[in-house]
């Protein structure tokens, strides 16, 4: 029986870990191919298209993007600063919401906590949201329109904080460090935050990848007349897919502007450039990542 058993157990153990390999070579995969297109020489990729083997590597996409640093740099140092300021705000925001609405004594809590739902289930729609954000709180053509619409409070992230404050922090330190004479202020900030690290560190990292990653909100708040020393990498990215002149257009070196841009490695290599920083971020938050995924999402 116990022979049956440990050959089961060996089974399913050597499928589970085919289906991992499996999918973790799908995952993969597709950044080498990306690295590798991008060290491809243009007329190979167009002729030949994108390969794991390339017939002729080059520079030529990376060379440029140097060459144009003016304007591809202007939009990774926006990306960096939009990202920064709009994962530290959202922290700020979401932690002190999920604070409150976790104290089950506070009046009007499962209002507050209900608000917050319906948001992930209902919203004014695109041309609601445009008109409120443009001409109300007049935010189109600034910095604010990367940084406010979609990204800056999650109610998702919101029933994570609040799911965490209330199943992995005791009450009764809470309460001990209220005997002690601590205010609220001092309970957030010197107890409950703390503790709350690998929340704090999955929120953030969501948080941060979704404005790393964003290029709608340029889209749709930033013209090119008045908002576009506002775009970020992701936006330029898409600028280039749907116009690989861009950059041209927009470029200090418009001598260079008859010059045949590397278009199709071009692309690769800013994507190249635009998920590094995710990429070697990601392992130092992974173990939070996890842990704090597993106990924001339990519910007593």
């Amino acid at each position: 029986m116990k022979k049956k058993v440990m050959k089961e157990s060996t089974a399913w153990q050597i499928g589970a870990h085919t289906v991992m390999i499996i999918g973790s070579l799908l995952a993969i995969l597709p950044f080498i191919l990306l690295v590798i297109a991008s060290f491809t020489d243009n007329q190979t990729a167009l002729v030949n298209g994108y390969s794991f083997t390339p017939e002729k590597w080059s520079l030529e996409a990376y060379q440029y993007i140097a060459s144009e640093w003016a304007t591809i740099g202007r939009a990774y140092l926006m990306t960096i600063l939009v990202t920064v300021i709009g994962t530290a705000l959202s922290l700020v925001i979401t932690s002190t919401f999920a604070f409150v609405v976790s104290n089950d004594k506070l009046p009007g809590h499962k209002i507050l906590m209900f608000l917050c739902i319906f948001t992930m289930l209902f919203n004014g729609g695109l041309v609601a949201s445009y008109y409120v954000y443009s001409n109300i709180f007049h935010i189109k053509n600034t910095i604010w329109a990367l940084i406010v619409p979609t990204f800056l409070m999650s109610p998702f992230n919101v029933v994570l904080v609040k799911n965490y404050f209330s199943n992995s922090i005791s009450p009764s330190i809470l309460e001990a460090a209220r005997m002690d004479g601590a205010g609220v202020f001092a309970v957030f900030t010197k107890i409950v935050m703390p503790l709350s690290v690998p929340i704090m560190a999955t929120v953030g990292l969501m948080t941060a990848i979704g404005y790393w990653n964003d290029w709608t909100n340029g889209l749709y708040y930033l013209t090119e007349n008045g908002g576009s020393q506002y775009y970020t990498i992701q936006l330029v990215l898409n600028r280039i897919n749907e116009n690989i002149n861009f950059l041209a257009n927009n470029s200090d070196v418009a001598a260079k502007a008859a010059q045949q841009l590397p278009s199709t490695t071009m692309r690769m290599a800013i994507a190249v450039i635009g998920i590094l920083p995710i990429m070697c971020a990601y392992p130092f938050f992974q173990k939070y990542f996890v842990k704090g995924i597993t106990l924001g999402g339990v519910k007593e």
